[in-house]
């Protein structure tokens, strides 16, 4: 690894066999003219690490490394080539590569410790919108003289890993969007009340699955029975019914005081859990909001170096996997890293030769200097 620049070393997570095997499958390179498709997946990959802002830093970039990119057997694309890449070669290769890695850090998130209790599987759901101008994205449809796109994702809270996604135009309503995510028996999926709709709740139980979201203002309950609690936080935890004829099953609605001292009231379809880890649950849906803001910061999601809807898609798509690169180093260390510090200093050191592995559990102790021989015999003179 000490011959090994950080860089080769994090690209060592993506296995060759099975990038060439997606390759084969979504026919990249047919008809290719030299520069392949693992080429491409590392100027994108160096694109997000590098936090380039254009196809010329992209390649500038590389070219001013390019005596350290023997190792990682790529030559410096031309801008023109690395566009016309992006562009006409499908980003469903970066999607299918994103999938495969999930699982490799799921396991490893799997191994680490939990902040509940409770064996469900717990999820977060919810979508951010990046603005695009119109006149330039003119498929990235939002309002009249707007233009967006908008991602949906889902949060694993194991590892707080970006598990399931879909990119929609900006004006994409967001309930809609959600009957596409899996809603697996027995899990959790926590949300605001932009969700709120009764027959997405029918459709999660039918599954066998739980949610847990916070109530919109004038939803009309029947109260069945009601605990109250002497608590400062938590003031009730009823069994009610929602009047409408789309949703007839019994939940609960746990009213609670939030931080700022406001009444809030969740509902959820969960009968087995206490009131106080209901009302947790929910307070864990920010994460998912700190998710977002991490890619947007340390990640190339907001500007975009072509305007495609395929190489968008691309690069979105190379950011995830970037992420989930960041994630699974940062689940491999043992020391207390933020995102946001790891990002930086693998941007600083990509192409610097050390043990990736040693270096994050260490990253600011300088490690002994190699002695050699002819040294060692003074020492002992």
């Amino acid at each position: 690894m000490k011959n090994m620049s950080l860089f080769s070393q994090i690209l060592q997570l993506i296995p060759r066999s099975v990038f060439n095997e997606l390759v084969k499958t979504h026919k990249t390179e047919y008809r290719s003219k030299g520069f392949s498709s693992w080429d491409q997946f590392v100027s994108m990959l160096f694109c997000q690490f590098a936090q380039a802002s254009s196809l010329r830093e992209i390649t500038y970039g590389l070219q001013s490394c390019e005596g350290k990119l023997s190792h990682l057997n790529i030559k410096p694309p031309k801008r023109s080539t690395l566009s016309y890449a992006n562009n006409g070669r499908t980003w469903l290769l970066y999607k299918d590569l994103f999938e495969s890695l999930l699982q490799t850090v799921k396991l490893q998130a799997s191994n680490g410790k939990r902040k509940f209790s409770f064996s469900n599987k717990l999820y977060s759901i919810d979508s951010s919108t990046i603005d695009l101008c119109l006149s330039v994205f003119d498929w990235a449809k939002y309002r009249s003289k707007k233009g967006a796109i908008k991602l949906h994702m889902r949060l694993d809270h194991d590892g707080y890993i970006p598990d399931f996604l879909c990119v929609t135009e900006g004006r994409q309503n967001d309930v809609k969007a959600a009957w596409q995510f899996p809603f697996e028996a027995g899990s959790i999926s926590v949300f605001d009340r932009g969700y709120n709709d009764y027959k997405l709740y029918e459709h999660i139980d039918s599954q066998g699955a739980f949610f847990v979201t916070r109530m919109k203002a004038g939803t009309r309950t029947t109260v069945l029975s009601a605990v109250e609690f002497d608590d400062p936080d938590l003031i009730s935890d009823s069994t009610v019914t929602l009047h409408g004829d789309s949703y007839s099953n019994e939940l609960r609605m746990i009213s609670a005081i939030d931080v700022e001292g406001r009444k809030i009231e969740f509902l959820t379809n969960n009968f087995d859990l206490d009131a106080e880890t209901i009302s947790a649950i929910y307070r864990e849906r920010w994460k998912i909001e700190l998710f977002f803001k991490e890619i947007k910061q340390n990640l190339k999601i907001k500007t975009f170096i072509g305007t495609s809807e395929n190489a968008v898609m691309t690069q979105i798509y190379t950011a995830l996997i970037t992420i989930l690169m960041l994630k699974y180093i940062k689940l491999k260390s043992s020391f207390n890293w933020s995102m946001s510090n790891l990002a930086t200093l693998i941007r600083m050191n990509l192409f610097t030769h050390k043990d990736l592995w040693k270096w994050i559990n260490a990253p600011f102790i300088t490690p002994p200097e190699e002695i050699s021989s002819v040294e060692q015999q003074v020492l002992q003179l």
